[in-house]
């Protein structure tokens, strides 16, 4: 398909847009009325309505109704009137509170409203359109508790249709629900690390935490002022403790639940003097919270103590907690710990079965599993789910078979809506928590959290339905599944080989498309810009990937001609065609349309894409767009192969060392080559049950990254396994008759203390443990004969068992199955 690039007859579009990025504003939806479709009749126009409550309304109860008729206005410029009574019959009601108080606010309508029987839980409300009662439209939203007011008006909100001068409801509309699941929160961590949260004010925080309580959020998880962060951060707005204090009275406001995730960083809690300073630390932390209702401790990353010592310090910090908040409670994760540690943990659960400890994490880096965790765990201890939603790799739940040219360029923090994926995750083990409160880095991934809590009110939802109504509500009703559309675009843009993944032209049109289209207001929206940057992003490399792909090959095709032209003449001409892709830019319109997006996000929401530009404290938090130009062939492993060529001191050297670049995945005749991180050369891998039942890929082969100077990409991509699992090859149709000898490359993670180990057919020892060599280089092993006299063979690597932290180590770039006496080389 033909791709639409700027020229001179719509260059000025792309002019119009460059006064984003001077707006400092942060806009939460307000679009305009054009291209709307008029409204169909069974709707009620609610443009000039007044909200009826009762007089004695809590904090949390006000806070809803204030939420509501904020968002209102916002969004249509319509600003409701708040009353206790029951204005003319021609006026538009839309009456608001508590169950406990319906006779206060429905006033003579409280008899005709039915009741909602089996939907009287916590946190679960009402909404009905009572038709035939008053010539005027009428709106119940009743919450069985105060936040179920809250939440009650959040869904009011989803439900209704606004724009500029209109608010409509369907006058069908009758709603009785309570959530499936008492937890559903998100990490909102004030620090340095992030890349945007460090820069928020309060008046942005408190708007973020309605827009999670609109979608059914009730908790939100803060951060201590010591972590693993720096201590300061240029974009902080207030010290960090001011703002945690901050952050926990809005929360109280809303009536939402406040957690804490708080590190046990010190390095030797059987001291006393350690527990003492420990527990002064957090009790003075504790004492200005005006909420708390729990405090999660995480057994490692960071933090590293041994259970047994941890968990003496966890009782005497509950006791701390308790003297400023009596009913909060204290949980635990048993994160990075080995198998020992891991045992020791269960086994103070199961036999000591502390009751001081009300519950416990399951989040990333954890040996077991979620559904052996809930087998060893006490009953009596519930468990909270603690999902990674931000990062892209090296995480908990990578993307599935990302592309390197992604991984290279967009990295770990990369505005990441992947609705199909965690919708999966979360339904596979939604019998074993109470519920979540996710692990969240920055608003990267806004369109994750809304998943998480939707689903968390109703794991049956359609995630395309839920996507619909954050479109609606967030963007603007005229996006309502188009922008919902894109997002899932956007999730299939990284789903396999980029190369061959024309889609991604297809779902940058479709963005363009709601561009052009768009209002000022629509260009102004944080969210909208970000579904933008990333289809900018997304095909702006697969177009260098193309480029980059084809200047290898032509300069690959040069090495090829060195016999004839003489090696020095082959190495410049060769390097000179590499040298093009940072000089001759491809798709430099949509390159610079990334910079202005970038530019608009700082400006919006604080996003910092770059660490030179916006301060971001590093490239692998976010700041992607400093990686925008990185290599995505090898380009600099060829130039460094080139250099040591060059001093070479004879020409048959040279054309020797040139003929082991231009066969290097030639494994000679009868021989067999895998490229383990690239998803079309890897036949021999055995791949396990995949992300669909294993998403952690505890018992599956994944694709792994880890990026070093001068490495080819198949060393920065290759395949893992994580803690015990193995990894395994499996070969068939062999020369029984052959001798054959294996050339593997080690990549991934090196430096700590990892070894590897290959045996063939399970139990013969091609090479012991050993450590990674750095720098990668291909290592060549003999295979025992008698693994290969049956014709088949299995190779399976192993890394030293009962390792803890992230479980990686287990990483495998290249494979070479030779026929000893037929190398290419």
């Amino acid at each position: 398909m033909e791709i639409r690039r700027p020229t001179r007859d719509n260059a000025p579009l792309l002019r119009t847009h460059c006064w984003l990025v001077l707006v400092p504003l942060v806009v939460f939806g307000v679009s305009e009325a054009q291209d709307i479709p008029n409204v169909a009749n069974n709707m009620l126009d609610l443009r000039q309505a007044v909200v009826v409550s009762p007089p004695d309304l809590t904090r949390c109860e006000s806070k809803a109704i204030q939420m509501l008729v904020d968002e209102v206005e916002k969004r249509t410029l319509a600003r409701w009137e708040v009353a206790h009574t029951w204005p003319a019959e021609t006026v538009p009601v839309v009456a608001i509170g508590p169950v406990s108080s319906l006779n206060k606010f429905a006033g003579t309508f409280a008899e005709r409203i039915p009741i909602m029987s089996g939907k009287e839980g916590p946190d679960g409300y009402r909404i009905l359109v009572l038709k035939g009662v008053r010539p005027a439209p009428t709106v119940f939203v009743i919450g069985n508790d105060a936040r179920g007011v809250l939440f009650g008006c959040g869904r009011l909100l989803r439900e209704m249709r606004m724009r500029r001068g209109t608010v409509h409801l369907p006058d069908t509309l009758d709603i009785g629900t309570v959530p499936t699941y008492p937890l559903r929160g998100h990490q909102l961590g004030y620090r340095p690390k992030t890349n945007s949260y460090d820069a928020w004010t309060p008046a942005i925080w408190e708007q973020y935490i309605r827009d999670l309580a609109v979608f059914g959020t009730n908790a939100i998880e803060l951060i201590p002022p010591r972590s693993d962060d720096a201590d300061q951060s240029p974009h902080f707005p207030l010290p960090k403790i001011d703002m945690m204090v901050r952050m926990s009275q809005t929360a109280d406001d809303y009536g939402l639940d406040v957690w804490i995730w708080y590190p046990a960083m010190d390095a030797d809690y059987s001291k006393p003097e350690t527990v003492d300073f420990a527990l002064k630390e957090w009790g003075d932390v504790f004492s200005k919270l005006p909420r708390i209702d729990c405090v999660f401790v995480p057994g490692g990353d960071p933090g590293h103590t041994r259970p047994k010592i941890l968990m003496n310090l966890l009782e005497k910090q509950t006791k701390v907690l308790q003297r400023y908040h009596p009913r909060a409670q204290m949980w635990v994760s048993p994160q990075s710990f080995n198998q020992e540690w891991m045992e020791e943990f269960v086994g103070i659960l199961q036999t000591e079965k502390p009751s001081w400890l009300s519950g416990v994490v399951f989040g990333p880096q954890n040996r077991t599993s979620l559904p052996v965790l809930r087998a060893q765990v006490p009953k009596q201890y519930p468990i909270r789910h603690y999902p990674d939603i931000t990062h892209s790799l090296r995480s908990q739940y990578v993307v599935q078979d990302w592309d390197a040219a992604y991984a290279l360029t967009e990295h770990r923090e990369v505005i990441n809506p992947r609705p199909a994926a965690h919708a999966r995750i979360f339904r596979l083990w939604k019998d074993q928590v109470i519920g979540f409160v996710t692990y969240s880095e920055g608003c990267n991934d806004d369109v994750n959290k809304i998943v998480w809590s939707s689903l968390g009110w109703d794991p049956e939802a359609d995630a395309v339905d839920i996507l619909r109504e954050y479109s609606r509500y967030f963007i603007g009703e005229k996006y309502e599944n188009d922008f919902a559309q894109g997002l899932l675009a956007l999730e299939r843009n990284w789903q396999g080989p980029l190369l061959t993944n024309e889609s991604v032209y297809t779902t940058l049109q479709r963005f363009q498309a709601m561009e052009t289209a768009a209002s000022p207001q629509d260009l102004l929206n944080w969210r909208f810009q970000q579904a933008l940057f990333r289809a900018y992003y997304d095909a702006y490399q697969r177009r260098r990937l193309i480029y980059e792909t084809a200047l290898e090959e032509l300069a690959m095709g040069v090495l090829r001609e060195a016999q004839d032209l003489g090696a020095l003449l082959a190495l410049d001409r060769a390097e000179a065609i590499l040298d093009r892709a940072p000089t001759d830019h491809v798709a430099l319109e949509w390159r610079s349309r990334i910079f202005e997006l970038a530019e608009a996000l700082y400006q919006s929401i604080r996003m910092q894409l770059s660490v030179p530009r916006y301060k971001a404290i590093s490239v692998d938090r976010g700041a992607h767009l400093d990686l925008v130009d990185r290599p995505l062939n090898n380009r600099e492993w060829l130039k460094a192969r080139f250099a040591q060529l060059r001093g070479l001191s004879t020409e048959s050297d040279r054309l020797r060392e040139i003929r082991v670049i231009v066969n290097w995945t030639n494994p000679g005749p009868g021989g067999f080559y895998d490229d383990l991180g690239n998803l079309t050369r890897r036949p021999h891998l055995v791949l396990g049950a995949g992300p669909q039942t294993d998403p952690e890929y505890r018992e599956s082969a994944r694709v792994g990254f880890r990026e070093y100077p001068g490495y080819r990409i198949s060393w920065i991509r290759f395949a893992e396994s994580v803690y015990d699992a193995p990894l395994n090859m499996r070969y068939e149709d062999l020369d029984t008759t052959a001798q054959y000898k294996v050339r593997v490359v080690y990549a991934g993670d090196i430096g700590r203390g990892n070894k590897i180990r290959l045996l063939a057919d399970d139990e013969m020892e091609v090479h012991p443990f050993i450590e990674k060599e750095f720098p990668a280089r291909p290592t060549e092993f003999t295979v025992p004969r008698e693994a290969t006299r049956d014709g088949t063979l299995t190779l399976t690597w192993h890394q030293q068992p009962g390792q803890g932290g992230a479980g990686r180590g287990c990483q495998v770039a290249e494979v070479w199955l030779i026929k000893a006496d037929q190398e290419a080389r």
